[in-house]
């Protein structure tokens, strides 16, 4: 999964036509909805802290989790200006450790899609329903197989901006579902002078009906998928989609003691 390292530097950059603030607002008006306006959340696979800080700026007590040290400190950069109380932590989503429970956690961004393997999927929302207060809620998204192979398969994107520029080379291998991308990134230091470096990253599409399966084998419980460009329902040609799931079983075991 070691991606995002000098990437991280000018990842924002390349990111601005990213849509973090209609992200956030549908966030906020599920997890009001739900009736969590306050309290503990956290942003799992949380990169640069863009949604970390618009989540804070809300009212939530704000904890980020991201494995790369890198965005980190591009995130710890973000909370210095804002001077929000966000903790962030470098950890594995396949593996991390709080020290108790949340009300909430998010994993937008296409974070999952890292996640090459079911067993990772799984393991990961089992870790999510043992961290999540009783009934809390759990909002992800990811691409689906359709976007990888008949969006950005194979494709080609470049961009220009005013310090830097890359080209984003797309290899898709269709039995096993994965989306290489190789980034060649050049960043201008010193007057003319730009440094390139590359990156290759790898992602796997997912269905929905293997994402139900996965957070149903995870311990939790589906509640609902959205097409997240349209907030409608699900469709064949949908490229990125919202799901949300609850935590089960501790209240049952709650009652159970009672």
């Amino acid at each position: 999964m070691e991606a995002y390292t000098d990437f991280a530097n000018v990842y924002d950059v390349f990111m601005d036509n990213t849509p973090y603030g209609k992200w956030g607002s549908f966030l906020t008006d599920r997890l009001k909805k739900a009736g969590i306006e306050d309290g503990i959340l956290l942003d799992l696979g949380c990169g640069t802290g863009n949604m970390t800080e618009l989540l804070s700026k809300e009212g939530y007590d704000m904890i980020g989790v991201d494995c790369s040290g890198e965005m980190l400190n591009v995130a710890m950069e973000k909370r210095e200006r804002s001077g929000r109380q966000i903790l962030y932590l470098q950890q594995d989503m396949r593996a991390f450790e709080l020290y108790g429970t949340v009300r909430a956690v998010i994993c937008i961004c296409d974070s999952l899609n890292y996640l090459l393997e079911e067993k990772e999927i799984e393991d990961t929302f089992r870790l999510v329903n043992n961290y999540l207060d009783p009934g809390g809620l759990f909002l992800f998204d990811f691409n689906t197989v359709y976007k990888y192979e008949t969006v950005i398969g194979d494709a080609t994107i470049a961009e220009n901006r005013d310090n830097c520029s890359f080209i984003w080379e797309n290899f898709y291998e269709e039995e096993e579902q994965i989306n290489e991308y190789d980034l060649t990134i050049f960043v201008q230091e010193e007057g003319e002078l730009f440094r390139k470096f590359t990156e290759t990253h790898y992602q796997r599409g997912y269905t929905l009906e293997q994402m139900k399966r996965l957070v149903e084998a995870g311990g939790l419980v589906f509640e609902e998928a959205l097409d997240a460009d349209t907030l409608q329902a699900v469709t064949d040609t949908s490229e990125r989609i919202y799901c949300i799931a609850r935590e089960q079983g501790k209240l049952q075991a709650f009652r159970m003691e009672d």
